[in-house]
Order: structure tokens, then C-alpha cells, then sequence
């Protein structure tokens, strides 16, 4: 049974584990939302977004941001797991 578990079971476990931290890593992009943060730097000082707006975006975009170097602090240090 050992033997069986091995052969087809390991696999599909490792391509799930794969597949789950480059969904992750997607989901969370750290450089997407530093980009986005700089964009919306730029929009208010060209004036084409207002101080509320840009302060709102901007925490907004910053909760993301601590979220995500998280997640990728965890997907380095091997600490997310799929559960089998």
C-alpha cells in the first residue's frame, strides 16, 4: 500500500503544493502593489486624484502590501503547506 501511496499519490501532492504557492505568489504580487502605489503617488500630484481619494487608495494599498510581504515571508521560510 506504501508502495501505491508513492507512486500516485506523491505527485499529484507535489503539483498541488506547486500550483498553490505560484497561485499565492500571484495573488500577492509585492512588486504589482508597490507599482500601484507609486501610480497613485503620481496621479495626485499630476492633480488628476483628489487627497481623500489618494490618502483612502493609499492605505488601502499599503494593507496589501504588509498582507502580502507576509505571504512571501511564509512561502520562503517553507511555512505554507498543503493540507493532505
Amino acid at each position: 500500500m506504501f508502495v501505491l501511496d508513492d507512486l500516485l499519490f506523491r505527485p499529484i501532492v507535489g503539483i498541488v503544493d506547486a500550483l498553490h504557492t505560484l497561485a499565492l505568489d500571484e495573488l500577492y504580487d509585492v512588486d504589482g502593489i508597490e507599482d500601484e502605489l507609486k501610480e497613485n503617488q503620481l496621479l495626485y500630484e499630476l492633480g488628476e486624484r483628489s487627497e481623500e481619494e489618494y490618502e483612502r487608495r493609499k492605505e488601502e494599498l499599503e494593507a496589501e502590501l504588509e498582507i502580502a510581504r507576509e505571504v512571501h515571508e511564509e512561502l520562503t521560510s517553507g511555512r505554507v503547506q498543503v493540507k493532505r
